[in-house]
């Protein structure tokens, strides 16, 4: 699967940024120094300023590729859920059962992840932990409505929509494939930061697969 993922392209809305960082090796050290500097530093106090000075740059380096840091955010937002989608659709290959397709797509997306080889320049690991602690910033703001007409959440609605129509081939009287898929991706998110933070507001351990078969077996019980 790696060498295969190696070859494609993550595909991102254009939308979000101004030059795309996958076009030079600049674009690419920024992404990757952003991830490794919002993991450090927590998105609050991350600056481009902060980042020209990691590249050995100025933020006006920087600037070129993305307008401010929230669209850095949603860009690196992006690019997981299109990565986590195209590890879905090889776990999900050839799986003819819908409630064995399910368990799959379920592991995918609420599993800790481990680092891919294929893109040199994501660490998979870190922007998982920016994921699962910082994502809501991408959306929890005054400029959602705007935003999502333009597509900034795209990647995520495809994601949650193909787990959704699993459900729906399961049990097509159900009548919150949606809401049950987002609340089982968000749900995983607070319970990992739970677990790494908070560990005494949740029952799974850091680093384990307890959420999975929590929420695995929470979706089967209310789909059927």
């Amino acid at each position: 699967m790696d060498t295969i993922l190696g070859n494609l392209k993550i595909q991102v809305p254009d939308q979000l940024y101004v030059k795309d960082p996958d076009s030079s090796e600049l674009g690419k050290r920024i992404v990757q120094n952003a991830i490794e500097l919002i993991n450090e530093l927590g998105f609050d106090n991350f600056t481009f300023k902060k980042l020209g000075a990691r590249i050995g740059s100025s933020e006006s380096t920087v600037y070129r590729y993305f307008e401010n840091k929230h669209q850095l955010l949603v860009y690196l937002i992006n690019w997981y859920w299109s990565w986590v989608e195209y590890r879905l659709s090889f776990a999900t290959a050839n799986i003819p059962d819908p409630c064995d397709r399910l368990k799959a797509a379920l592991k995918v997306v609420t599993e800790e992840v481990k680092e891919d080889s294929s893109f040199s320049h994501i660490n998979e690991v870190l922007l998982f932990k920016i994921v699962f602690s910082e994502s809501s910033k991408a959306y929890l703001t005054k400029d959602v409505d705007t935003e999502n007409n333009q597509g900034y959440f795209k990647s995520y609605k495809m994601l949650c929509e193909r787990i959704s129509s699993i459900i729906s081939e399961i049990n097509p009287a159900y009548k919150h494939p949606v809401t049950l898929v987002s609340t089982i991706i968000e749900g995983s998110h607070l319970q990992k930061f739970f677990s790494h933070h908070l560990p005494s507001l949740t029952n799974c351990r850091k680093n384990s697969s307890d959420d999975t078969d929590f929420y695995i077996n929470m979706a089967f019980r209310l789909i059927q």
